[in-house]
């Protein structure tokens, strides 16, 4: 089977319609988010970039069910999240969903290994851990020897390769990054960006990353552009009209 049709036959995993987002306080209203409105397949790797205050983290926020839209729908595998009660989104998050942050959130007491067991207990999808696949997972991270180390022993970009292991040891149906080399120096930042490329190409780990940085947006198979809340232009369908050429 070409490429090509390989693509085609790509299935939608997350289904973002009419998005809005208000935060409002007894004396002002903040519009974050005005009618945002995309798709992301599964095994793609999506870039959501835009500059600071744009409403970038607000809908990653959103898109993993930490925050309640004020409209406007997430389906996540079918489900829509926004709407889904406390308990429902609870589970979503644990079974579907992995995340890195900008700030690593690595808990200090505990060593490399234990914080990923950690992730293991409280994230089990259902699905058996199988331990060659996170040795593999580990090596590819360049982790074997940094299981011993608590998180003030590593390096930031270290502390960055533990944090997305324990993002995607439970096997996640999407990584959701949040801008995860901005406390990264260019080298380690690099480093993490391919090792990012690697997981989507090799495991066809559904990625959607969100950035400030062009470079860092560049690894990714497709970007998505936002300012003061809303997408520029409609680049996110794009690759769906090449779709339908194909087709």
């Amino acid at each position: 089977m070409s490429k090509k049709l390989d693509i085609v036959k790509r299935k939608d995993l997350l289904t973002v319609e009419d998005l809005h987002m208000v935060y409002k306080t007894s004396r002002i209203e903040s519009v974050a988010l005005q009618g945002i409105t995309f798709r992301v397949r599964a095994g793609e790797f999506v870039a959501i970039m835009g500059p600071s205050g744009c409403g970038k983290s607000t809908l990653l926020h959103i898109l993993g069910g930490l925050l309640r839209p004020s409209s406007g729908r997430v389906l996540l595998d079918g489900v829509d999240i926004a709407s889904a009660p406390d308990r429902e989104r609870t589970e979503l998050r644990r079974r579907k969903i992995g995340f890195v942050f900008q700030r690593f959130n690595l808990l200090p007491t505990l060593t490399s290994r234990d914080n990923l067991q950690l992730a293991m207990q409280l994230r089990r999808n259902g699905r058996r851990i199988d331990p060659a696949r996170s040795e593999e997972l580990l090596r590819l991270l360049g982790l074997e020897d940094k299981m011993q180390h608590k998180p003030s022993e590593l390096s930031g970009g270290e502390q960055q390769r533990v944090a997305i292991a324990r993002a995607l040891i439970t096997r996640p149906a999407i990584l959701l990054a949040d801008e995860p080399t901005g406390n990264l120096d260019s080298g380690n930042s690099r480093m993490v960006l391919d090792m990012l490329k690697e997981l989507n190409s090799k495991y066809k780990q559904t990625v959607l990353m969100i950035t400030h940085d062009p470079e860092a947006a560049a690894v990714a198979n497709r970007i998505i552009e936002m300012r003061d809340g809303q997408l520029l232009s409609r680049v996110q369908n794009l690759f769906y009209a090449v779709e339908q050429k194909l087709l």
